[in-house]
């Protein structure tokens, strides 16, 4: 696992994950810069999934983005942290890595899923996320290589220091 500070879209990797809401048609932050890039393809096949529940998520192709696909992850609204958020947070990841799985994947950027205009804390999520993500690593032995992509240098600084300078590389 690696972090990089980078804008998702660039990635030349074989899936980036869209941090979605439950209906999959586009949106703001991450998820509206993704449909742009992708094209209006992306849109077409997303109506054709018929949403998704939060926690869950859902793969298409990536059209016009660098990635070949683009698995769509609906994170949880955070709620003060006593409506499972945590709970949904680490599923709709282990889902992205169950599907990456399923689709050949071999390696994969994520964002940070819910820590916009969802409100989860960024540091907690970033805590759930990497032991989430340790944790299906090992207990699959996946040959998958994971990337934690950043936005921010704030957000940068959270995930380098849970995953050790070693584990963080910087890209403009």
């Amino acid at each position: 696992m690696n972090v990089i500070k980078a804008d998702i879209i660039t990635l030349q990797v074989d899936a980036i994950v869209n941090a979605a809401n439950s209906t999959l048609l586009g949106g703001g932050g991450v998820d509206g810069a993704i449909h742009l890039a992708a094209g209006p393809e992306l849109l077409q096949e997303c109506r054709a999934l018929g949403g998704c529940p939060t926690g869950e998520a859902k793969i298409t192709r990536g059209y016009n983005l660098p990635a070949k696909y683009v698995i769509h992850a609906v994170g949880p609204i955070w709620q003060g942290g006593n409506a499972r958020e945590s709970q949904l947070l680490a599923s709709c990841y282990r889902r992205c890595l169950e599907i990456a799985m399923e689709n050949n994947v071999k390696t994969i950027a994520f964002p940070s899923i819910s820590t916009g205009v969802y409100g989860y804390p960024k540091e907690e999520a970033a805590e759930i996320v990497i032991a989430t993500c340790r944790d299906f690593m090992q207990k699959t032995n996946a040959a998958l290589e994971v990337t934690f992509c950043c936005f921010s240098d704030h957000d940068l600084r959270i995930y380098r220091e849970l995953l050790g300078a070693a584990g963080a590389r910087e890209t403009g």
